[in-house]
């Protein structure tokens, strides 16, 4: 397991503490980063959600991310992301928080209440265990979250034999691929909420089911984040909302 591209390109990183810890492979790992950057994705500020190894959201810094709060419950795996920080020495722009995923969620939310809410993500990375019944309950609440706000992207690895909505809350999916035995899907969160009904989501998740892994989805997103090369200005002020520029995934189906 290795840092891909970037800053620290070629460092070798901790593997993970026990079999609990199931690392996103370096194949997946540069396949979602190639995509994320195709979609002219460049986030400043990650959060990188079930941590195991911090091998994702290391990828992200050493691609120029500013900063990256690494989230993981388990105590050796949360050792083991904070040595692998300080071999790449991104320790300095990274924060671990040793708890659960809803945990951090609503921490996220009570900051909020009381005025005085984390900073916004550009980009929200997921890789849970496979065989977690509660991936697609927790991927709404991320969706719902103050962590997030229109623009920002939330990017998601899970099995192939489980299926997630198209569209849910605030999130849409605009893309998703499959390697072998592992997927991951990139979703956009727009202002609007999608769906609040859970038959309508059920329904939505039976829709997704027949989808063909790689299809471009909704037409009307923006890319978050820094301009990439050769695209259009796409600035961040006042908390981070995007603004100006044409919107980067739109560009891509016009092509």
């Amino acid at each position: 397991m290795r840092v891909i591209a970037g800053e620290a390109k070629g460092f070798h990183l901790r593997g993970p503490a026990g079999s609990f810890t199931r690392p996103m492979a370096d194949k997946i790992k540069g396949a979602l980063f190639s995509m994320l950057a195709a979609l002219h994705v460049e986030p400043q500020r990650v959060v990188d959600l079930y941590a195991g190894t911090g091998s994702v959201g290391i990828e992200a810094l050493s691609r120029g991310a500013e900063h990256a709060d690494f989230v993981e419950q388990n105590a050796a795996a949360a050792e083991v992301v904070r040595a692998n920080l300080a071999h790449t020495k991104f320790a300095d722009r990274a924060t671990v928080h040793h708890t659960n995923v809803m945990a951090y969620l609503r921490y996220a939310e009570q900051r909020a209440e009381h005025g005085s809410p984390l900073p916004v993500a550009d980009l929200v990375i997921m890789d849970p265990p496979y065989a977690d019944p509660e991936i697609p309950v927790v991927l709404r609440k991320v969706g719902m979250s103050p962590l997030v706000q229109s623009g920002s992207v939330v990017a998601i690895g899970h099995s192939p034999r489980v299926t997630l909505a198209d569209e849910t809350g605030r999130l849409r999916r605009v893309k998703e691929r499959c390697h072998g035995d592992s997927c991951f899907s990139v979703y956009e969160v727009v202002d609007e909420v999608v769906d609040d009904h859970p038959q309508s989501l059920h329904k939505a998740e039976q829709d997704a089911a027949g989808d063909l892994p790689g299809k471009l989805r909704p037409d009307h997103v923006r890319s978050p984040g820094r301009r990439a090369e050769g695209s259009e200005a796409v600035r961040r002020g006042g908390g981070g909302r995007v603004r100006g520029g044409r919107q980067a995934w739109r560009t891509l189906l016009d092509e």
